[in-house]
């Protein structure tokens, strides 16, 4: 039996539902029922209206909540329904994506690959502590473009996350960098 517990993240409409293994090898945010359909936990979710956004990451879940209900109203139910999910064996997310993203053609440069290191090595184990992920998307005139998924995402403190964690470790690693910006 696989015990799930919870915790608040920085992002207050944004909770972390965190399990004792890893469960997937790819994270993936979903942003409506459509976009869930290859996540049947995420499908799962998405069956009640106070959900707004869900990523999955390595070994938690990060849900993000409508304004309108408070997480001492879903945090156990959900806790269950997430406990309830992996007891009985269901799949977190489906083998096969077609959707996924190919290789992208700019990983010969060696600064994006080294980008990719800094940010799979560095920044994502800080950020998954709080329920998100950043994911690299592309890098072009010295500036760094990235995603801020899960409880980045909208959190009110992504800013100074931005600025002062992910740039400053950035330029630190590549002075070449003259900025980091999310998209």
């Amino acid at each position: 039996m696989i015990k799930v517990r919870y915790e608040s993240t920085p992002n207050p409409a944004t909770y972390k539902f965190i399990f004792p293994e890893v469960m997937v090898d790819q994270t993936r945010e979903f942003t409506s029922p459509q976009d869930a359909e290859i996540s049947p936990l995420a499908s799962k979710l998405f069956g009640f209206p106070w959900t707004s956004k869900v990523f999955i990451g390595k070994d938690f879940v990060s849900i993000t909540k409508q304004d309108w209900v408070d997480w001492n109203v879903l945090a156990e139910p959900l806790n269950g329904l997430i406990q309830e999910h992996l007891d009985k064996g269901e799949k977190v997310i489906h083998d096969f994506d077609p959707n996924q993203a190919s290789a992208s053609e700019d990983d010969a440069d060696p600064v994006v690959r080294q980008l990719k290191q800094i940010i799979k090595n560095d920044i994502q184990p800080v950020v998954a502590l709080d329920g998100g992920e950043i994911v690299f998307h592309s890098y072009k005139d010295n500036v760094v473009f990235i995603q801020m998924k899960g409880s980045c995402a909208g959190c009110p403190s992504s800013t100074a996350t931005l600025k002062d964690g992910i740039e400053v470790r950035i330029k630190e690693l590549i002075p070449e960098v003259k900025e980091v910006v999310a998209i």
